[in-house]
């Protein structure tokens, strides 16, 4: 493409500079999915709440940011991209510094939420602005680098969040966003172009009088937000023996039934469920979600286990996460290229076979692993998921209008976001059923007429006799320590069990990317602006 015809088109003369800066911009939101996982402790010691309480914050930001993220489209179509893409980066600065200026739990909340309202717009219009910034041959390179950011920040949210915590205070974890958030601000304000199509488009919106969605708005709202609710809080309420748990799942069952003649109705859906509904669109919508659902539960859960049983402190637990990243972001890179060679459902499928065959990897779990296990479990996760990223995000767009790639991609987010609290809800569920399940199936066998209960309770007391210990309290820490042991044992086979849920999540996505129909090679999106 010429240059004439690239500044007529509204593209910067240095694209890559404009994938940096909002790549930047979509680290520092998309790190905040997980970077305060870690410090909820300290939030919880420092405000004086329970650790259930804290949780909400984790809750807040997730629920919020997938509300707007339905949103964005029209907003920045309607009020332009660059200048919707400011207020949200300004808003999630602004509220981040006073997350970490908090004073009591409801003030975090508060602005936990304005910072997940923010960061719900920043993402997609991020997509839309690269798609813009480039020419359709160097799409696939440009969501490469933005690949980068989605996947590997979850990975440092973890690793830095608990250092920060650690050597200095939960608050850090929020006020880090400051500076960052100026530098980005001032330099998108510099470099960020907005087109002439994208200025008729909108005053074209204004002439025509197409207004916002309202009503739909509020019925997705409600619907994502119940949603959330019920997949976040369901294990600690006890599911549907909660009143709170029936409420929410029934105004999640009541918004959902609203919303989809309406949205099919409308003239301007903010939801555009015909796309969702297209063989295309809606495989790479699921096969989206089944990603979300691996890359969180796995950076919530492993770090879990590390620190619980393998006596892990948060630092190492996100260390043995981080060469993952690193293979993450060189694979970002390579697989940028193949999607110009090779068809995405291919790269797809291939990327998804190998997260699954990582997730079987895992349920070889027993107590003598050690780091390097788990660093190269998390290679192999690291190899997969970007030949599942770039491929879908390049075949979702295939076939899209010009005037839909906004939604497309804020569909696409919505579709990681609610898969990752799927895949959490999915990955607790199941740990806290196994862990039931083998503990009863464990302890039928821990019964004093068993002679194997009596030889292992006569050589642990001789043991503990050794050590000092009078008989009588030799035969108590002998029976602590069985105790322990089969706790351990039900700790370590419900986690496999949890890894074997989420191996049948990865392979599902495979018949599902083969079922996406051939794309042009080398275009990422539909060319010009939206």
């Amino acid at each position: 493409m010429s240059a004439a015809a690239s500044a007529s088109a509204g593209r910067p003369s240095n694209p890559w500079l404009i994938a940096v800066v909002v790549s930047i911009a979509t680290f520092m939101e998309v790190l905040d999915t997980t970077i305060a996982n870690v410090a909820l402790r300290y939030v919880s010691g420092g405000l004086g709440v329970s650790s259930d309480e804290a949780s909400w914050v984790v809750t807040t930001y997730l629920v919020s940011n997938a509300i707007v993220l339905t949103a964005s489209s029209f907003i920045a179509k309607r009020y332009g991209r660059k200048r919707f893409y400011l207020a949200c980066l300004a808003l999630f600065t602004v509220s981040s510094v006073l997350c970490g200026l908090a004073w009591n739990i409801q003030s975090l909340l508060f602005f936990r939420v304005l910072q997940g309202f923010a960061g719900g717009g920043m993402v997609p219009i991020s997509q839309s602005i690269l798609a813009d910034s480039f020419p359709p041959e160097k799409r696939g390179q440009a969501f490469a680098l933005f690949g980068v950011a989605v996947v590997v920040a979850p990975v440092v949210g973890p690793t830095l969040g608990g250092w920060l915590s650690d050597n200095y205070s939960w608050h850090w974890c929020f006020l880090i966003n400051g500076p960052i958030g100026v530098l980005a601000f001032g330099l998108v304000w510099s470099l960020v172009k907005e087109s002439d199509e994208t200025r008729r488009e909108r005053q074209e919106l204004k002439r025509r009088g197409i207004r916002f969605d309202i009503v739909g708005f509020l019925a997705v709202a409600t619907f994502l937000g119940a949603l959330e609710l019920v997949l976040d809080r369901g294990q600690t309420e006890d599911w549907f023996g909660s009143n709170f748990i029936i409420l929410a799942t029934a105004v999640c069952i009541l918004a959902f039934l609203f919303m989809i003649p309406w949205e099919l109705r409308h003239r301007n859906p903010v939801v555009d469920l015909r796309m969702i509904w297209s063989r295309q669109f809606g495989s790479c919508f699921l096969v989206m979600m089944a990603t979300g659902a691996i890359l969180i539960a796995t950076t919530q859960f492993l770090p879990e286990l590390l620190q619980t049983y393998y006596g892990y402190t948060a630092t190492w637990a996100g260390l043995a996460l981080s060469p993952g990243g690193v293979v993450t972001m060189t694979m970002m890179f390579v697989v940028g290229r193949l999607t110009n060679a090779v068809q995405p459902k291919y790269l797809i499928a291939l990327g998804a076979a190998i997260v699954a065959g990582a997730m079987w990897d895992l349920t070889r779990l027993f107590p003598e692993l050690n780091f390097s296990f788990f660093v190269w479990s998390r290679v192999y996760v690291g190899l997969g998921l970007p030949l599942i990223f770039i491929p879908i995000t390049t075949a979702s767009y295939d076939g899209i209008p010009p005037d839909k790639t906004d939604q497309a991609s804020a569909l696409i987010n919505v579709a990681r976001n609610v898969g990752g609290s799927i895949g959490v809800s999915v990955a607790q569920n199941t740990l806290a059923w196994r862990e039931q399940f083998h503990q009863n199936r464990l302890v039928e066998h821990v019964v004093p007429s068993e002679p194997a209960y009596q030889q292992t309770m006569r050589t642990m007391s001789q043991y503990l006799q050794t050590q000092g210990l009078s008989p009588a309290d030799a035969q108590s820490g002998a029976i602590a320590l069985i105790g322990q042991t089969l706790q351990r044992q039900v700790g370590f086979l419900a986690y496999i069990d949890v890894f074997h849920v989420l191996m049948i999540i990865s392979a599902a996505a495979v018949p599902l990317a083969l079922i996406l129909r051939n794309v042009k090679r080398g275009g990422g999106a539909p060319a010009g602006g939206h």
